[in-house]
């Protein structure tokens, strides 16, 4: 890695920091209580490199800025004081991998079912070890991959992580990098993969000291929601793509981690010939994946169906899936009525939209959003397979992003949740459940992180007044009793509470997922192997009631027939094939006559013939 510290064979420590804005930089080692300044030489590259047996493994260290400012390394691999602090030499063949993990491929991307954890609030000590002991309850569940969301180095003791300053240091209030490996390799060794969230479209705030010694990292050509843009294509920009480049292969390698989900990339602007996002693909390909399995996962609002093309082989060209809002959106206005922000573009028919998600990927492939003042969104993916595609009814996202932090349970019927997790949980797209979805949590999910002054009290205050354009908070006085962000109590009202499992209803919620996810992995998973695109289409009977058909890998057909409202749905077509599902059982009954009732979702499966 050609940034930060790197302890060499000799037990000397290289160091490198690029700083191309500076004129002079020091290294500062912490030596019994003391400080020591090495002067670093400088390239022609913008790099100060200096290698040193003054240090070793553990030892604290900062850079002084011509001669002034004092900065962690932005290629820290731990920070144990939080963002403004020291950064720690690490010495990453110190962790013993066993011979299991060195035996470890990963698992194919048609198993996937995944689980969505924020590590401080999973379980009550927050922290890497403790979710160790959730593993076995998980891999119950039926769940094959966790999909961690940010752990980079944030400021204070809380946080979402999407405020990370150091990209390559695991946030120190969850424990130590060699807690992080325990807890990968303690998932591993449940046949779990690993996932983890990642963010290259901005830094976050507080302790960002790059624009002090290397203004290069950022670009004025473009702008985003937190501001300038990170520099992908201008002058200066070959360090800064090596360095996201370099934090993609480090989690990958260093932590043995399954794959990485990106967080926002349509806030990722590059106009480059090679597109960044390509290029990190690519490099992945070259290494660990030419290995084991390795999946990448984009976030996009965009939709664009390019960064999901597949190989004549079947095999992804660059990232193997994409969250599909379509499908959560769709869906959401379904359980919900609600038509605000982006749902008004799934308001005039929800149904049909959510059949196109599920038979072509996205509902919007280049139609015009109200939502974008009718700018057109998206790319064509029908080609693509189901595999290409996660589907969710809940994330971080769509949970935090509401006022109080609610949960979808808190407004919707139980008839409805059971119809919409039955859909979630049989169809080819790999499902995601966020944590404590899958036992009807109470706990909610608001929005939390703990900035000092001033920027606690802007935080606070916008987050409050981006829920003014709701009728329900134009009041002052109502949107004071959106939860302040910054509060601890905040962040504590997010902690899971798993002693409700040895409650009926939340263990009869329990049991419900876990049945399904059975009936998932025994009958669908082996099948969508080889899924091609194009092999899927959708009908309408109602506004609300629809079939889907699939042709699967093995050349099987599965079909879903779902009435997705208050009201049952008569002169639906019986399709081939035996029945795997029904939810509620009685629509089995009624289907017989070719009507469905209110909420309800059936599953046919016609195997191929010997």
């Amino acid at each position: 890695m050609p940034f930060g510290a790197e302890v060499l064979d000799d037990g000397a420590v290289r160091f490198a920091l690029w700083a191309p804005d500076a004129k002079s930089v020091e290294l500062c080692l912490e030596q019994d209580g003391a400080e020591k300044l090495i002067a670093m030489p400088a390239g022609a590259d913008g790099f100060f490199r200096l290698t040193t047996a003054e240090a070793s493994a553990g030892s604290r260290y900062r850079y002084r800025i011509d001669q002034d400012l004092r900065v962690p390394d932005p290629a820290s691999r731990f920070n144990v004081d939080d963002v403004h602090g020291a950064s720690v030499v690490i010495d990453p063949c110190a962790y013993r991998w066993t011979d299991a993990e060195s035996d470890w491929r990963g698992r194919p991307w048609n198993e996937a079912v995944i689980y969505e954890l924020h590590l401080g609030t999973f379980t009550a000590d927050g922290t890497f070890r403790a979710a160790i002991a959730r593993l076995d309850y998980l891999a119950e569940l039926g769940v094959t991959a966790l999909e961690i969301m940010p752990v980079a180095d944030f400021p204070g003791r809380n946080n979402w992580g999407y405020d990370g300053v150091l990209l390559f240091a695991p946030e120190s209030r969850y424990g130590t990098p060699d807690d992080f490996k325990a807890l990968i390799e303690a998932a591993h060794a449940r046949g779990l993969m690993v996932l983890l969230d990642v963010v290259y479209n901005h830094f976050g705030p507080d302790g960002n000291y790059l624009n002090a010694y290397a203004s290069q990292y950022f670009t004025e050509h473009f702008h985003t929601p937190w501001g300038a843009a990170v520099n992908f294509g201008d002058e200066g920009s070959r360090a800064v793509r090596d360095f996201c480049i370099h934090n993609v292969l480090y989690w990958l390698e260093e932590y043995q981690l399954d794959g990485l989900r990106f967080d926002a990339v349509h806030e990722i602007r590059d106009e480059s010939p090679k597109n960044i996002l390509c290029e990190i693909a690519e490099a992945v390909q070259r290494g660990p994946a030419a290995e084991r399995h390795i999946h990448l996962v984009l976030e996009n609002d965009h939709n664009a169906a390019s960064f999901l093309k597949r190989g004549v082989d079947g095999a992804p060209r660059w990232y193997t899936a994409q969250w599909n809002d379509d499908f959560h959106h769709a869906m959401h206005v379904l359980l919900t009525n609600e038509t605000d922000g982006y749902y008004c573009d799934y308001a005039e028919a929800p149904a049909r939209y959510l059949a196109r998600a599920l038979a072509e990927g996205f509902a919007y492939q280049g139609e015009t959003s109200k939502h974008r003042d009718g700018a057109a969104r998206g790319e064509p993916s029908a080609d693509l397979p189901p595999t290409a595609f996660v589907s969710f009814l809940q994330n971080h996202d769509q949970v935090g992003n509401t006022a109080f932090g609610l949960r979808i349970d808190a407004s919707t019927e139980v008839a409805a949740m059971r119809a919409a997790t039955t859909v979630l949980l049989l169809s080819p797209m790999p499902p995601l459940l966020f944590m404590g979805q899958e036992f009807a949590a109470d706990q909610p999910f608001p929005f939390f992180c703990d900035f000092g002054p001033p920027l606690c009290d802007l935080v606070t205050a916008g987050r409050r007044k981006e829920f003014e354009r709701f009728p329900a908070f134009r009041d002052p006085e109502a949107q004071q009793k959106i939860p302040d962000p910054n509060a601890p109590e905040t962040a504590r009202s997010a902690v899971l509470d798993w002693s409700v499992l040895d409650r009926d209803d939340h263990r009869g919620c329990f049991e419900f997922h876990r049945a399904l996810l059975q009936l998932r992995r025994i009958e669908i998973a082996p099948r969508l192997s080889g899924v091609k695109g194009g092999a899927a289409h959708y009908r309408m009977f109602t506004a609300h009631a629809f079939q889907v058909t699939w042709q699967l890998g093995d050349g099987s057909y599965l079909t879903l027939s779902a009435n997705l409202c208050g009201t049952p749905a008569p002169k639906l077509l019986k399709p081939e094939g035996e029945l795997l599902r029904a939810e509620p059982e009685k629509a089995a009954q009624e289907f017989r006559h070719g009507s469905l009732p209110a909420w309800s979702a059936l599953w046919h499966l016609a195997r191929p013939p010997r």
